[in-house]
């Protein structure tokens, strides 16, 4: 039997396979698609993944490499995972090997061995106590026998210095054969365990109809789980993940955001006994791969992670959630352009099992699947427990004086808040001290020298800063244009409130959560451990309070500014800014304390504004989906947007005016119908890390349609002299016309 070519996928962003024969004293029944192989890529080895094996290759057989070695015995996806990584290729018009290398924690990647790290135990054995005569004159041995008779399962060698143990007196234990060493995965169970710690909080009537109605059917079901905030969406997950547990099957578990991982992970170690492992990140590369292979070998009941977690193996898949469903941060911005809740729906239906998809403000294009029969709806439209909705208050700040973005009757309110013993939490969603720095004497503005932005002014420490290209410069001390002194930070952003509140209650702690303040490893768990104490505080924050924290104390929630969606350029402008309010609202009156928002705005009479917090979301959703149905915009049409930069504009937009040709003679070549080319045209900001941007953006009334104009076009124009020129990229269904 002659040996087979190899067709691998790698790291490259090139649409394409690279033939390779296979590596020398390898036999051809070794060979399987989905098996990892070194192999040589110009002047350095590569780690790339066999996707294709063929008995023949369009490249001479004297040019044809050899692959340097076999990685691995066995495929290293399930086969439902690599249909999966296959179809993200194929949706999203990426390169699989590029496609691959996202799916892949990076220790393999880099050809690591796809095997558990084994933790090292120290194990009493039988006849071993504290008063053996062997012990009589070894004081540390005898300590050490006492405090392993306390661990009967073994105590793992990380955790000796804790237990004032050291590795000489357990070697001497050893040597006189009172004790052993074990090595075993970190995730191993002794002996099986209760499955709960802690019992289910009793459902209320909403929640156990949801529970009934998921439960009740088996196989692959798409739920959307409607709940308000506060309505215990997460305990209907709870049980929900019991259920699949109790019949022997892993759940996994999106989030949006890492700072929600040590909240959601603490509540389900606090539930079950069950091996729960996190990834995101926020780990280092061993940790990530440990986590990978506990889940791949089952040894994980429970797996829970940020966007990448979607190609996390699965042993025994039962059950997958998506929290937070509309959540921007599942979409990926470069590279796999990807959305994970997407990817989410497509592996359920490849693994056959349920999955829940939560929000208390559901996506748009989930509604619609909702309307298609797509989706099945749940509803919780209660709070838990004897929770109440917030009241909500718009409050007309045109002619009023704000200090750090905060008018004097809603420092008042705050102040009574404060003195009945609550939590305040403020919401203004602009990071730094101020977003602009202007010299009052001829109105100059620093801008950022690389793009079309304004430098955002932190304080601590002192400099000027761009958030889009992340560039950063001294503060200006003299204007550049009248060379001036007086130069003056205007508007309000985290630092500057946190400033004025701290001056305005110096007997309350104002604890500032954004980007900045949370860069630290655990700083977002110690910030909540601080705000779970229940003490009067003030929480200054970003989005990132705004994603499913649970504040029980919070009785006020202030928005500083909701302005900015009012007049987006952008058409999901006012979906984003509805959803917003509601999720940063829902923070209040949680619990038995009753709730207040106040949302400060130049705009009281704004139509939205009153819908919302008269009507609530799904007021704005339905509204929002019918003006969409009658301008043939997502979800009842479907984008892509062809985007290219350059160091100039021109170039850029050369080579999207010869993508457009060619899209317009595919076209009609093909005779696709319903097809709209719209541009090429300027990004909305142009200009960005020195480069030009612009983009071309393609709709059609059938997805694929759509796919296949993309798929013709893409092959012409990574052979395009142009695109030599320009960097450019595919984004299919785009969330950003960035």
């Amino acid at each position: 039997m002659s040996s087979p070519i190899l067709q691998v996928a790698l790291p490259s962003p090139l649409r394409r396979l690279f033939d390779y024969q296979a590596p020398a004293g390898v036999a051809p029944e070794q060979l399987q698609v989905g098996q990892r192989v070194r192999v040589p890529f110009g002047r350095r080895a590569l780690v790339g993944v066999i996707a294709a094996l063929v008995e023949h290759s369009e490249v001479p057989s004297d040019k044809l490499k050899a692959a340097e070695a076999l990685l691995d015995i066995a495929p290293l996806l399930p086969p439902s995972l690599w249909q999966l990584c296959l179809w993200t290729a194929r949706y999203y018009q990426h390169g699989l090997g590029d496609t691959l290398n996202v799916a892949l924690p990076v220790l393999l990647r880099q050809g690591e061995a796809a095997l558990a790290r084994q933790d090292r135990l120290w194990q009493l054995l039988p006849g071993a106590y504290p008063e053996h005569p062997a012990l009589a004159r070894a004081p540390k041995q005898k300590h050490a026998v006492q405090v392993l008779a306390q661990h009967p399962h073994g105590l793992s060698h990380a955790l000796l210095a804790q237990w004032g143990l050291t590795r000489d007196a357990l070697e001497a234990l050893e040597g006189k054969g009172l004790v052993e060493r074990i090595e075993q995965s970190p995730h191993h169970i002794a002996e099986p365990l209760p499955l709960l710690r802690q019992s289910p909080l009793t459902a209320n009537d909403e929640q156990q109809a949801a529970l009934d109605a998921i439960l009740a059917e088996a196989g692959f079901h798409a739920w959307l789980l409607e709940g308000v905030t506060g309505s215990g969406k997460t305990e209907v997950y709870l049980q929900a993940i019991e259920q699949c547990l109790r019949s022997g099957h892993q759940a996994l578990v999106l989030i949006p955001e890492i700072g929600l991982t040590p909240q959601t992970l603490a509540r389900f170690q606090q539930r079950f006994s069950a091996p729960v492992v996190i990834l995101h990140s926020g780990l280092n590369d061993r940790e990530r791969l440990d986590a990978w292979i506990a889940a791949r070998d089952g040894d994980a009941g429970i797996v829970i992670g940020t966007r990448s977690a979607i190609f996390t193996p699965l042993a025994r898949p039962g059950l997958i959630i998506v929290d937070e469903e509309h959540d921007l941060s599942y979409k990926q911005q470069e590279g796999l352009r990807y959305n994970a809740r997407d990817l989410a729906v497509y592996r359920a239906h490849l693994e056959k099992v349920a999955i829940i998809l939560g929000s208390a403000t559901p996506s748009l294009e989930s509604l619609h699947n909702v309307e298609q029969g797509r989706y099945q709806l749940l509803r919780l439209t209660q709070r838990a427990g004897n929770a109440k909705p917030p009241s909500f208050q718009c409050l007309d700040i045109r002619s009023r004086p704000l200090e750090g973005g905060i008018s004097r009757p809603l420092t008042l309110l705050i102040g009574e808040h404060l003195n009945k013993g609550n939590q305040v939490l403020v919401f203004i969603n602009r990071r730094g001290f101020a977003p602009t720095l202007m010299c009052h004497d001829c109105g100059w503005i620093a801008e950022c020298k690389r793009c079309d932005a304004r430098m955002t002014v932190h304080q601590s420490p002192a400099h000027l800063h761009c958030h889009h290209c992340n560039s950063q410069r001294p503060l200006d001390k003299h204007c550049p244009k009248c060379q001036g002194t007086d130069l003056r930070p205007l508007g309000a952003g985290t630092e500057r409130t946190e400033e004025h509140l701290n001056t305005c209650f110096p007997d309350y702690p104002v604890l500032r959560i954004d980007r900045e303040s949370m860069s630290r490893k655990k700083a977002m768990q110690q910030m909540m451990e601080t705000i779970q104490s229940a003490q009067p505080c003030i929480l200054v924050g970003t989005q990132m309070l705004a994603k499913g924290h649970h504040f029980p104390d919070v009785t006020l929630v202030a928005i500083l500014d909701a302005d900015g969606g009012l007049f987006s350029a952008d058409f999901r402008g006012p979906e984003r800014m509805a959803q917003m309010i509601t999720q940063v609202a829902g923070r209040a009156g949680r619990a038995e304390k009753p709730g207040q928002v106040i949302i400060q705005t130049h705009m009281a009479e704004h139509p939205l504004l009153i819908e919302l917090t008269e009507q609530g979301y799904p007021a704005i959703a339905k509204r929002e989906l019918a003006e969409r149905a009658v301008a043939q915009l997502p979800p009842y049409r479907f984008m892509a947007l062809l985007r290219a930069e350059a160091n100039n504009g021109r170039a850029a937009n050369q080579f999207l005016e010869e993508a457009l040709q060619q899209a317009e003679l595919l076209v009609e070549q093909h005779h696709l119908a319903e097809v709209d080319l719209l541009g090429p045209v300027p990004s909305p900001m142009e200009r960005r890390a020195g480069r030009y941007r612009a983009q071309l953006l393609m709709q059609a009334a059938q997805r694929s349609t759509l796919h296949q104009l993309v798929h013709l076009l893409l092959p012409l124009l990574e052979q395009h002299p142009e695109a030599r020129k320009v960097r450019w990229s595919i984004d299919i269904d785009p969330l950003d016309m960035f």
